[in-house]
């Protein structure tokens, strides 16, 4: 009787910790899934600024920004951005343009490589890789340019975009993730990430 009821409890003890367990998983679970969530969205937000810095800089070239990464691409290998070089000092009493006028300071306009000023700072860039979404299998980010209206002008915009199914494609949770994505379709949210608008004149993210 006593092997027995040692061996009962035993296996009440084992069912107890079983539950415990599934409980605790099921709490953690989608905790998890959040953190997945959050730390890839993170490296494609990255992702996407490098696009927007590069997008700027050709519009300040081009005066319109670029629908096509091969364009974008070109433009930072083989462009080039002006920069003006002030040689000489404006006493306090005078103003810049003043002292221009006078000649005691002359400006010159030089043009420098793109390449060798945007992304210095960031370890092994590539280029190449700045269209693709990252964790996924090289799928690329959709992107748009054109123009709005606003107060008779033609105001350039553009957008870049990625979907949650491309970058939580391999994710455990599928069913988390498509309960998610359902939730945000019927909250009218944008089921992934965009940077900038092709309604409105803005350059900001939907985070």
């Amino acid at each position: 009787m006593n092997i027995k009821r040692v061996l009962i409890q035993a296996a009440l003890l084992i069912l107890v910790f079983f539950l415990v367990y599934q409980v605790y998983q099921s709490i953690m679970e989608p905790v998890r899934f959040k953190n997945v969530i959050q730390d890839r969205e993170d490296v494609i937000k990255v992702r996407m600024g490098e696009i927007k810095t590069l997008q700027v800089e050709y519009k300040k070239i081009n005066n319109r920004y670029s629908g096509c990464f091969d364009t974008l691409i070109q433009f930072y290998n083989e462009g080039e951005m002006p920069m003006v070089m002030k040689h000489g000092t404006a006493p306090d009493s005078l103003t810049e343009e003043q002292a221009l006028e006078l000649g005691l300071i002359t400006r010159d306009t030089t043009y420098i490589v793109i390449k060798d000023t945007l992304f210095t700072d960031i370890p092994n860039f590539d280029i190449n890789k700045i269209s693709h979404i990252p964790f996924t299998q090289n799928k690329k980010f959709e992107i748009e340019a054109g123009t709005v209206v606003r107060a008779n002008f033609q105001i350039p915009v553009f957008q870049v975009r990625c979907m949650m199914t491309d970058y939580l494609w391999n994710i455990k949770q599928q069913d988390l993730l498509e309960n998610e994505i359902r939730t945000m379709i019927e909250d009218e949210d944008f089921p992934g990430l965009f940077l900038g608008s092709m309604d409105e004149p803005s350059t900001d993210g939907n985070w």
